[in-house]
């Protein structure tokens, strides 16, 4: 019987010392940004999560399809995001931030805060209302679930979480409130992430004058580029391209009747030597940032 419990104490301290071990290797494990472009169709949907864990969304694509990526990108528990953020209330960029708003708690919900008064901006504007609204602040404090907080934000806001840094570098005038037609290429937001030395720009639907206001005025040399507008011609310009220098060009895109990416895109890219990732061709687009080099996980 004492030989039985020897033996029992030793496995025990095996045991005990693999699971050391294995805590060892995970405190020094890389610290790790992963930048996830979604395969949504003919729409745009990144999902960011930092090396402290937060989760950043920015735009959820044409339809619900987003809510798939997100169950199988987080924990099935995890119905919590830290930070939306909506580029521009267009469908294709925003439909699935409905659902979003309906199934997860939002921490905070950044926009331009532009008007439209079209039904599916109704419903978010009424989404916002709610989700932003504490019905019980007494309950709110007890659950420790606060309402989402929802701040407009333009050119010169910058978002910090932990090591990340998102700064918004466009629109540059206040549009809150404003009811305006083309919310695609004159509103859209656009912004820069930064990690170590790796930098990631996004720039929803912006068109070519947007994009020459921006490289004239802020500093947009970044790792990889987000292409506008799907690879519309009307965007990724020449100038815009040299003030980038991306060594990824990633393309947001689904079956669609606007012949996007358009040929003229794609020569641009290809002329640039950039490498080109398209989402309706290789899936979802993984990246992973150590904060000095930058890894395709696909």
């Amino acid at each position: 019987m004492k030989r039985i419990n020897i033996l029992l104490a030793a496995v025990f301290l095996m045991a005990l010392n693999v699971f050391a071990w294995q805590e060892v290797f995970v405190l020094t494990a890389p610290r790790l940004l992963k930048v996830d472009f979604l395969s949504v169709g003919q729409g745009d949907s990144e999902f960011i999560e930092t090396p402290q864990g937060h989760q950043i969304l920015i735009d959820g694509g044409p339809d619900s399809t987003v809510l798939g990526k997100l169950n199988s990108l987080l924990p099935f528990w995890d119905k919590t995001i830290d930070v939306v953020i909506l580029t521009h209330p267009e469908k294709d960029h925003m439909a699935g931030i409905l659902d979003v708003l309906q199934r997860y708690k939002v921490n905070y919900f950044l926009w331009t805060g532009v008007v439209k008064t079209d039904a599916e901006n109704k419903q978010l504007a009424a989404l916002l209302k709610e989700v932003s609204t504490a019905r019980s602040p007494l309950l709110a404090k007890l659950s420790k679930t606060q309402p989402t907080k929802v701040l407009t934000v333009n050119a010169g806001e910058q978002i910090g979480a932990g090591d990340v840094l998102i700064d918004i570098l466009f629109p540059f005038e206040d549009l809150a409130g404003k009811e305006i037609k083309n919310t695609s290429n004159d509103t859209c937001l656009v912004a820069r992430l930064t990690y170590g030395k790796d930098s990631f720009l996004f720039t929803g639907d912006i068109d070519s004058a947007a994009e020459k206001e921006i490289a004239e005025k802020e500093n947009i040399a970044s790792d990889v580029l987000k292409i506008a507008h799907h690879g519309s011609k009307y965007s990724t310009s020449d100038l815009f391209l040299e003030a980038v220098k991306p060594k990824i060009a990633v393309i947001e895109v689904g079956k669609n009747s606007y012949g996007h990416p358009t040929t003229e895109v794609l020569n641009r890219l290809e002329k640039f030597g950039i490498q080109i990732k398209r989402t309706d061709k290789d899936g979802d687009v993984k990246l992973l940032s150590d904060g000095n080099k930058i890894k395709l996980e696909n």
